[in-house]
């Protein structure tokens, strides 16, 4: 059951969606419009499955071109949804501009409960009663910063729509997670209404606002498409800012949805504008992504405008020496769609290889050569008893994916040199096509296997 989060702008709609889902997913700050995209948060009550569709705040006389796609995501949502909550802020009373979308609802067919919000103590629920005038039935007190009534109001929104298939506990199907992450205004939302066949020259009106306006959006927004059979989430972050400008709390906020996105991802894009080329702050996003442990692409946008004056071997070349994980670079355009499908191929590639298990008989065959091509650093001598003892790789097995892990075991990590150790992960990414895709290598000395086996069998 999909329920419409909507109102007029800074009346809580956020924080009531934070309450009742239990999390902290929708930015709430103080200033108004805030919320821009529309975002879906899913929670339960009483057995039943909801998704909430937190919507930007909508004032219908506000004409800025901003403005109005905010209005458009509103009414795309009310399209998507079963039900509708209408919040309205009880401590400012009554606003023409809560009348004019209680107006708008009223023509429409959905279900409609009204949520007046900031009823902080009992003694403001009286000032609920000031919203029967919308003509949208008793208005549910409630509030968002205490939690205050929210147990009622989701008693209201369940008993708005009979049970259906939909509020059945979804099953992991292994769809393929894709964040978009990047500096601000580099393209990131319209690469994805790009992904989804929206946007310019399409009927539907873009998923994602797009503006010349760099942080126009700030929510992590989880979106659903189907490409090539395969199933896929993708994931539109807010563009994460050099960390000198992130002093103001909304922007501290909207970089940290930006990591909680990489975090949850099997693939990232990471964004840039090929104008201005890979940049340092495009490489620490690049970091970020591998930290989290994702897999990851970088992606020149805007290859329509500057493809002819960037140098792209040159942008290969400073990646690869910059960046452990060795990620590709692809060159696309969101505004004309070239290359932009090929993206999309190269995530789902990744993601698979990101969960391939290697047999272990093909490592220690992969260990074998790696040695034989490079030996291992000596160490020093043995207490005086001859030559210096070498460093020896003796088995090696997989212990995890996504991302991969392996296990090798030495005969003495102190011999390990961080050359060497960069030498084996490079030629494995190599030999298995694991560039951009994080490789955890631990060396495990015998000695300590022993000693493990030994208290595992005490």
């Amino acid at each position: 059951m999909k329920v419409a989060i909507v109102g007029y702008p800074n009346v809580g709609k956020s924080s009531l969606v934070n309450r009742l889902t239990e999390s902290r997913e929708a930015v709430v700050h103080e200033q108004a419009g805030v919320t821009r995209d529309r975002k879906e948060l899913k929670t339960d009550w009483n057995g039943r499955r909801l998704t909430l569709i937190d919507t930007g705040g909508v004032d219908l006389e506000d004409r800025d071109e901003l403005a109005r796609q905010v209005q458009d995501q509103a009414r795309a949502a009310l399209a998507d949804a079963d039900a509708v909550v209408l919040v309205v802020d009880a401590k400012s009373g009554l606003r023409a501009g809560d009348q004019e979308v209680a107006e708008l609802l009223r023509r429409g067919a959905l279900p409609v409960v009204v949520a007046a919000n900031k009823i902080d103590t009992t003694s403001d629920v009286p000032l609920a009663a000031d919203f029967h005038r919308l003509g949208l039935g008793d208005p549910v007190a409630v509030s968002a910063a205490h939690g205050l009534g929210t147990g009622d109001l989701l008693d209201r929104i369940v008993a708005l729509v009979p049970p259906g298939e939909d509020d059945e506990e979804e099953q992991d199907d292994g769809a393929v997670r894709l964040a978009v992450i990047g500096r601000p205004n580099v393209g990131k939302s319209s690469l994805v209404n790009r992904f989804l066949g929206t946007g310019p020259g399409s009927q539907p009106a873009g998923r994602v606002i797009v503006s010349p306006l760099a942080g126009t959006t700030r929510d992590a927004i989880d979106l659903p498409i189907t490409f090539e059979g395969r199933e896929m989430v993708i994931v539109d972050t807010a563009g994460l800012r050099r960390q000198a400008k992130v002093g103001e709390s909304l922007e501290y906020y909207t970089a940290l949805r930006s990591q909680r996105a990489a975090e949850r991802a099997d693939v990232a894009l990471v964004v840039c504008d090929s104008g201005q080329g890979i940049t340092s702050q495009d490489l620490r996003v690049a970091e970020l992504a591998m930290v989290s442990g994702c897999a990851t692409v970088l992606v020149l946008n805007k290859w329509d405008v500057s493809g002819a004056d960037a140098d792209l071997e040159h942008e290969r070349a400073r990646a690869g020496q910059k960046l452990r994980q060795r990620p590709r670079v692809l060159t696309a355009s969101a505004k004309t769609g070239r290359h932009v499908e090929r993206l999309l191929v190269e995530a789902v590639a990744l993601a698979d290889r990101r969960a391939t298990r290697i047999a272990t008989p093909q490592l220690n065959r992969f260990l074998s050569e790696v040695v034989a091509a490079r030996q291992p650093p000596a160490g020093g001598s043995r207490r005086g008893r001859g030559a210096p003892q070498r460093l020896k790789l003796l088995f090696m097995t997989q212990t995890a994916v996504r991302p991969p892990r392996f296990s090798i075991q030495v005969n003495s990590r102190a011999k390990i040199t961080r050359d060497y150790a960069y030498y084996v992960e490079n030629r494995l990414r190599e030999r298995y096509h694991l560039e951009g895709i994080p490789v955890i290598i631990d060396f495990v000395e015998r000695n300590e296997r022993a000693v493990s086996e030994r208290g595992r069998a005490a």
